[in-house]
């Protein structure tokens, strides 16, 4: 039997390695995985195709009998945080992270937030392979995606719960936002606005194709950003990937501090 997660979820060129019909069979594997009436919310980053392979994913949720709620745009830790303080049974998100913009994927959340185990993603391989999965009868089909929110409001508000947010206020710090034209404007520069910061965004509209900078944060995509920054003389920037799960901090002299060190 072959494999189709990789380290984080199902990725590959969109409508090449990751088309639609794969999509929409992870998508009922999925849903046959969690189990019918199990609801799952659902979301996508700005990358093209994602609202194809969402489309194929949420058709294939639904054929198990899956409850979807459609998350919209937001990051991948949203999502995450989402799914486990709302009481899902379980979350997809649709991105490709940090990959190049020709790449989209799929990746399946549990309901205490964190992206399925190994054994899960080869309980889920195992259905699509041998084809093994559950359809519903047609009486038990949802006729309805409701739009789920409030997401973003809370996921800000938990944030906040874990700082002083007076004392921050009172440093009355400059902020540099680089989100790589994509979900990370929707967290990151309310999170510092509610801290009291003065904000600034760089590649903040949003954009599939990624046109400020790759979508992967490193020293070499980064170097604007530290421009700008060090221009701007902000004591902090932050540059994001595609989907925000990661963040890779300027200073205020300009010097990117590389998370892998």
């Amino acid at each position: 039997m072959g494999r189709l997660f990789g380290t984080d979820g199902v990725r590959g060129v969109i409508n090449i390695d990751l088309t639609p019909e794969l999509a929409m069979k992870i998508g009922l594997a999925a849903g046959t995985f969690f189990g019918e009436d199990s609801r799952i919310l659902i979301g996508r980053d700005v990358r093209r195709g994602g609202k194809m392979l969402q489309k194929a994913v949420v058709a294939g949720l639904l054929s198990a009998g899956v409850k979807v709620y459609d998350a919209g745009l937001l990051p991948t830790p949203t999502l995450q945080f989402a799914v486990k303080h709302f009481g899902f049974d379980g979350g997809i998100i649709i991105t490709a992270s940090h990959n190049p913009p020709k790449y989209n994927g799929i990746k399946v959340i549990a309901a205490d937030g964190v992206e399925i185990s190994r054994e899960d993603e080869a309980k889920i391989e195992e259905i699509i392979f041998s084809e093994k999965w559950f359809r519903a009868p047609y009486l038990s089909l949802a006729e309805e995606i409701p739009k789920f929110h409030g997401i973003i409001d809370a996921y800000v508000k938990s944030i906040l719960q874990h700082v002083d947010v007076e004392k921050i206020k009172s440093k009355k710090f400059r902020v540099l936002i680089d989100p790589a034209n994509s979900v990370g404007v929707f967290t990151s520069p309310l999170v510092a606005k509610k801290l009291g910061c003065k904000v600034y965004t760089l590649n903040g509209n949003l954009d599939g194709d990624f046109p400020g900078r790759e979508p992967e944060p490193t020293t070499e995509t980064l170097k604007e950003t530290a421009e700008v920054a060090k221009a701007l003389h902000v004591d902090l920037a932050v540059g994001h990937d595609g989907d925000a799960d990661r963040a890779i901090f300027i200073d205020e002299k300009g010097r990117i501090h590389w998370g892998d060190r």
